[in-house]
């Protein structure tokens, strides 16, 4: 049943050739170092089939642990790329309602409004009027200093803040905005991004 869904995402079969087991992915992954975190099992979890276990995987902290920086996919001597598959499993468990079942899962709501939200209000990922300095108490009062002389610090450093043409932390134009929107649209993320705030917990 599993496979079957996950097959149907261009991500798992872009991301799943023959995995031979051997853990190059693993090796190289930046967040094994940190979690209980094992790619190369995700993947032979996934190869093997067994449905039973890949749902222990979308109810798992386990999918929401990669950072998604596809180093799995440049060392791969099959062509493998576990974070691919993680995708999958990540936007299945959404789908299935699974990513509930987990601490990290449930994360996945305050995600979407902390840079979801921001990519579609301004096209980017961060944007310096959104940071509430509550959130990141290690950063210290250097943000509070940063966020009440935005403009002049960024003058000096040569942003185009708010500005027209090119230039970091520019204005986007309506028209890539507007495809920016279509592309989540394409995607399936604005379905996800309502599902998140429809069932997510606050």
């Amino acid at each position: 049943m599993f496979t079957d869904k996950l097959k149907q995402d261009v991500r798992f079969i872009e991301g799943l050739k023959a995995c031979i087991n051997c853990g190059t992915c693993t090796a190289i992954c930046p967040a094994a170092q940190f979690y209980n975190y094992d790619p190369r099992q995700i993947a032979d979890t996934v190869q093997n089939g067994n449905d039973t276990e890949i749902e222990q995987l979308l109810k798992s902290d386990t999918i929401w642990y990669c950072g998604e920086c596809l180093s799995c996919k440049t060392r791969c001597p099959r062509d493998n790329t576990p974070g691919y598959i993680v995708q999958a499993l990540r936007s299945l468990s959404i789908k299935e309602g699974y990513y509930l079942l987990s601490e990290k899962g449930r994360q996945q709501l305050e995600i979407k409004r902390r840079v979801g939200d921001i990519m579609l209000k301004y096209g980017y990922c961060v944007y310096v009027d959104e940071i509430e300095t509550g959130y990141h108490p290690e950063q210290g009062p250097i943000w509070d200093w940063y966020r009440a002389n935005t403009e002049s610090i960024l003058k000096k450093l040569g942003a185009n803040y708010k500005g027209s043409g090119a230039g970091t932390l520019r204005k986007i134009d309506k028209a890539d905005m507007d495809e920016l929107h279509k592309i989540f649209e394409e995607t399936g993320a604005m379905e996800q991004f309502k599902k998140l705030e429809e069932e997510g917990h606050e």
